[in-house]
């Protein structure tokens, strides 16, 4: 097969949601990936022995199971079951591939303990996050978003969504300290405080995304693919392939060729491959992104469930930046057997932040502390990456590297963008449905 006009695509995880999106779209679709796995820097590592030989750690020791058991994600990112991803997946049918299972806890650090995130009545009334008054001015504040229609200013209480800051929100439910850190952090998945002072739309529409998430199953709004998010590439991939895509892997990229300031073809293993556009992740484009910051991970393997949430074989925690005297938020997530990533009784967590002075492991000891013991843990540090352009000029568009959330929502807005900056056109869910309506 010739690619004379093909758009080319070269990474994974993002750019295989992207590629098969673009395939869907008439766009013919040339996927080259120098990694012999799908998923880049996000991948799913199996087996065990390959995670130590990745991290240069001896072992694995005996006790550890089969190694073929073990599916380890680099990168873990939790799905909100009513997100962006998930309706994605919907859409393209590649829920055709997948087999999900909701986590089974959400919980936030609080006061040197963690403790389930309350959206329900029963677990506003059960929590001891909030005192009986706040109880009460929560219920209203939850009772206020779930009615809450951006078209509709009879939902809006006089508070101009556009205008009315979230801190102003706050102060007109009257709630405390508390109760706003939790509430900001742990349900709308703010990172930091900026949100306050800003406008209170996008708050409150991500506290209803996560109260009509959690709508969906009882334990918690997040959902994540048995054997792991490597799951995810491969499906997109298929959907890629039955749109015409094609796809070279163990194929390092020599160059990018540009003519007149746009992008023209890529030259791999000797050979040039031709395209109108090309996307890519900041590994293939380090002179067309710049550094923002660097992320901390902890992979840590246990042998337990985490202390204090009822023996979860899956749970979510969030720790506050401001309960730790930080500037950003610390995530722990957890998988195990339940699953299908790990041999019965075993367990995997991931801690992460942004990094913010020059000793990086200190900066996550508090969710390291909530894992204890620890079987064996294995450290990465990398930089954040974002592009310079919005590559219309070049035709060159370029993924921003991943942030140290544990949840998707952030990859979903990156994909969204990309989508428009290379079709002109936004992406649209319904629009999609109509489309998909009408053909049926």
């Amino acid at each position: 097969v010739t690619f004379q006009s093909c758009d080319d695509v070269v990474g994974t995880n993002t750019e295989c949601i992207l590629s098969g999106l673009l395939s869907i779209c008439g766009k013919k679709v040339l996927h080259i990936d120098q990694n012999p796995h799908y998923g880049g820097e996000g991948a799913s590592i199996s087996p065990l022995e390959e995670l130590y030989k990745r991290f240069q750690v001896p072992g694995p020791p005996k006790g550890m199971g089969q190694g073929k058991e073990w599916t380890i994600d680099l990168i873990p990112k939790f799905l909100l079951s009513n997100g962006q991803l998930v309706k994605m997946l919907l859409y393209t049918e590649v829920t055709r591939y997948l087999d999900f299972k909701v986590v089974e806890g959400s919980y936030v650090y609080q006061a040197g303990k963690i403790h389930k995130v309350p959206v329900t009545e029963a677990d506003t009334q059960a929590s001891d996050l909030m005192g009986m008054f706040d109880k009460r001015r929560f219920r209203k504040l939850l009772l206020f978003v779930l009615n809450f229609d951006e078209h509709d200013p009879r939902t809006f209480l006089d508070m101009d969504p556009n205008r009315t800051t979230m801190r102003d929100v706050f102060r007109h439910f009257d709630l405390g300290t508390d109760a706003v850190e939790f509430t900001g952090h742990a349900l709308a998945l703010q990172s930091g405080d900026d949100y306050l002072d800003q406008p209170c739309l996008q708050t409150l529409k991500r506290i209803k995304l996560y109260s009509d998430s959690l709508a969906r199953y009882d334990h918690s709004p997040y959902l994540y693919p048995l054997y792991g998010l490597g799951e995810l590439p491969q499906g997109f991939a298929r959907l890629s392939s039955q749109n015409g895509g094609k796809y070279l892997q163990n194929r390092k990229v020599d160059d990018i060729i540009i003519e007149s300031g746009r992008v023209v073809g890529v030259k791999s293993h000797g050979e040039v491959f031709r395209c109108k556009q090309l996307l890519c992740d900041p590994s293939y484009a380090p002179g067309r992104v710049r550094k923002v910051g660097r992320v901390i991970r902890v992979i840590c393997l246990l042998n337990h469930p985490i202390r204090n949430t009822h023996d979860a074989k899956s749970c979510h925690i969030i720790i506050p930046h401001t309960q730790v005297q930080r500037k950003s938020d610390i995530y722990v997530c957890m998988v195990s057997f339940g699953h299908n990533v790990a041999p019965e009784g075993k367990y995997i967590a991931v801690v992460s932040t942004n990094v913010e002075t020059s000793n990086p492991e200190k900066e996550v000891q508090t969710g390291l502390a909530l894992l204890e013991p620890i079987m064996q843990k294995f450290i990465s540090i990398t930089d954040l990456m974002v592009p310079t352009d919005d590559g219309r000029r070049s035709q060159i568009f370029v993924s921003r590297s991943y942030d140290a959330t544990t949840h998707s929502e952030t990859e979903c807005e990156d994909i969204k963008d990309l989508f428009r900056h290379m079709t002109g056109a936004e992406f649209s869910f319904e629009d999609f449905q109509r489309d998909s309506e009408a053909d049926d």
